[in-house]
């Protein structure tokens, strides 16, 4: 009688989990069978060493365990980032100070600039919610707050809408700094946004909580 010599590889690389128990559970089943049927067809002259199953085992189960931590890990994240979120949901309504655009609705707005000490001269920059540059104002070294009205070069009061402030600095014509401009904006909703937490402004310019320099009260 013959004797079947055909033989399956001898290490069967555990399939990755991808990341969910049902997945998980399919790859162990699939290794199972795999496992089975390596001991089935083995060469009986030349059986396969019983620690070789013992190693494929253990891979395949350490590879599950990583993936099962990574899955624990990702929850307890987006738990930690859900109990932020309700702790900074107190700051709606109130002030945030950042360099994000401002919303302009015809009252005058206080600008912090925070211009460098080089340079010839100073301008203050203003951009439309496009980017577009509808005007500059020459200011000077120092960085006490400036009221800007809102006004045109003709008196003419300037659309409803948010507007950019960047400050720059000129030496010898030319542009040799450019610093931020900040405002107060009113906070109108809090976020996660790819486990960051994200706050939203008045007129919808966003910016991040680390991006905060200063809060007041949403009356102020």
């Amino acid at each position: 009688m013959d004797i079947p010599t055909t033989t399956a590889p001898q290490q069967t690389p555990a399939t990755p989990a991808s990341g969910t128990a049902s997945q998980i559970s399919n790859d162990f089943e699939m290794f199972l069978q795999m496992l089975t049927a390596q001991m089935q067809y083995q060469d009986p002259l030349n059986p396969i060493d019983s620690t070789d199953y013992a190693t494929q085992l253990a891979t395949f189960s350490g590879v599950e365990q990583a993936v099962q931590t990574n899955d624990l890990l990702r929850a307890l994240t987006e738990q930690m980032g859900a109990s932020g979120l309700a702790e900074m949901a107190g700051l709606v309504g109130k002030q945030a100070r950042t360099s994000a655009p401002a919303y302009f609705d015809g009252q005058p707005l206080t600008l912090y600039p925070q211009p460098s000490v080089i340079g010839d001269s100073r301008e203050i920059i203003v951009t439309d919610d496009a980017g577009n540059e509808v005007q500059r104002l020459p200011v000077s070294a120092e960085d006490e707050p400036i009221t800007w009205a809102g006004v045109g070069a003709g008196g003419e009061p300037m659309t409803t809408g948010s507007y950019g402030f960047e400050i720059v600095t000129i030496s010898q014509g030319e542009v040799v700094a450019r610093d931020p401009v900040e405002t107060y904006g009113r906070i109108t909703e809090v976020r996660v946004e790819d486990g960051k937490t994200v706050l939203v402004l008045r007129g919808g310019a966003t910016v991040p909580s680390n991006g905060v320099t200063a809060l007041r009260d949403g009356s102020a």
